[in-house]
């Protein structure tokens, strides 16, 4: 029955760009969150607002099962500068879609319209249309403001699109899919001085550069080589002009790990290396972590019924059940922390000319819009059947 949606698949594209030009950043979702409401309202589907600012909750009920599922797509944009020059290219400047989820929400209010329409389930869906999953950490908030205790669910699916594996294709795997991820700001101190008398003063330049090359030995060195992490310096600020050596300099970047133990490790390396390579240089130093994402581990009984929707839609030759897990990060690991169910890809296509995530030449595959508004409603279905 699903085959339903082809026949409005250019009103998904249009919402999908629509979406696309009209960008917001975490936690300013306002248009799009409004967009989504009121078409959720116009499919008759009950909605709430307000969760983590900018979230909303369509909630579909048919029959008498008490069963419910959660499906989750997230909202905001990145601050990049869009450098493609089409129809639906961003309308905000140095705000664009890079990541897809412009294509996500537009997937979701497909199945969305489908699901009010045909009710072949039977069972409470609750749609959970998220804010600021880009190192903002919406699913957290939303599930701090009560998710999951004003929408019960027993299970909760997420799904992101992947250039690089051809589209239309799905792949999954149980358990860890995607890593932890901490950020980190250093600053060193030191004192400032005259770039010809640098006895005079103590240099946080050069003892940065040695916390950098030394950070660097961590997974190297510290970690079992069969586990998987990586530490990336990303920032480094320091200085105004060519014969002052600065007071202080600022290192930024951030730490992964495929499970929580091997991230705890690296973290704890990262303060002990700071520290002693500062103290070494006789700079002082100080490390303050940001953003925490968990990793993102899916259940086996969610991959199963990830799985078996997948292969109703498209065929077990294009569905990939053990790929290889990314040391990307998502913070749909928090509802999968709160309440079992899976994450998983859906192929992009070969992200050619710079189609690739979080890159200006980005574009959802509108061809992937009506496959993954399959997948949704074909899980609800399967997971609550009449």
């Amino acid at each position: 029955m699903t085959e339903r949606i082809f026949d409005f698949k250019d009103e998904i594209r249009s919402w999908r760009r629509h979406i696309h030009q009209h960008p917001e950043l975490a936690f300013h979702e306002h248009a799009t969150a409004d967009f989504v409401a009121d078409k959720l309202t116009s499919f008759g589907i009950e909605i709430h607002r307000g969760l983590a600012g900018t979230g909303v909750v369509g909630t579909i009920r048919t029959g008498t099962s008490n069963r419910a599922i959660g499906l989750r797509a997230d909202m905001d944009a990145l601050p990049i500068t869009e450098a493609n020059e089409f129809a639906h290219a961003s309308h905000h400047n140095g705000v664009m879609h890079a990541c897809g989820h412009d294509g996500h929400t537009a997937m979701l209010l497909g199945a969305a319209r489908y699901l009010a329409e045909t009710k072949n389930f039977n069972g409470t869906v609750h749609l959970i249309f998220q804010p600021a999953e880009e190192a903002a950490g919406g699913a957290r908030v939303m599930i701090e403001d009560g998710l999951f205790e004003k929408f019960p669910v027993e299970s909760v699916y997420g799904m992101h699109n992947m250039p690089g594996i051809p589209t239309n294709h799905f792949a999954m795997r149980k358990g860890t899919l995607m890593a932890a991820f901490d950020s980190f700001d250093i600053t060193i101190t030191g004192i400032g001085a005259h770039a010809a008398l640098p006895h005079t003063g103590r240099d946080p330049v050069v003892a940065a550069a040695a916390i950098i090359t030394a950070l660097q030995t961590i997974v190297s060195r510290e970690i079992n080589p069969t586990d998987s992490g990586v530490v990336s310096i990303t920032r480094l600020r320091g200085g105004e002009t060519y014969n002052v050596i600065p007071n202080d300099v600022q290192i930024s970047g951030c730490c992964r790990a495929l499970d929580e133990p091997t991230q705890a490790r690296i973290i704890a390396s990262i303060k002990r290396v700071v520290e002693n390579v500062a103290a070494a240089h006789n700079v002082r130093a100080e490390v303050t972590l940001l953003e925490h994402y968990p990793p993102t581990v899916s259940t086996d009984e969610g991959i199963s019924a990830s799985a078996a929707a997948a292969i109703d839609i498209v065929g077990a030759d294009m569905v990939d059940t053990n790929t290889t897990p990314l040391l990307g990060s998502e913070d749909f690991g928090y509802m999968l922390q709160a309440k079992p169910g899976s994450y998983i890809f859906i192929g992009n296509g070969p992200g050619s000319g710079g189609c690739i995530l979080h890159n200006p030449h980005y574009d959802f595959n509108d061809d992937v819009l009506v496959t993954g508004a399959r997948y949704w409603a074909r899980l609800v279905e399967r997971e609550l059947p009449r």
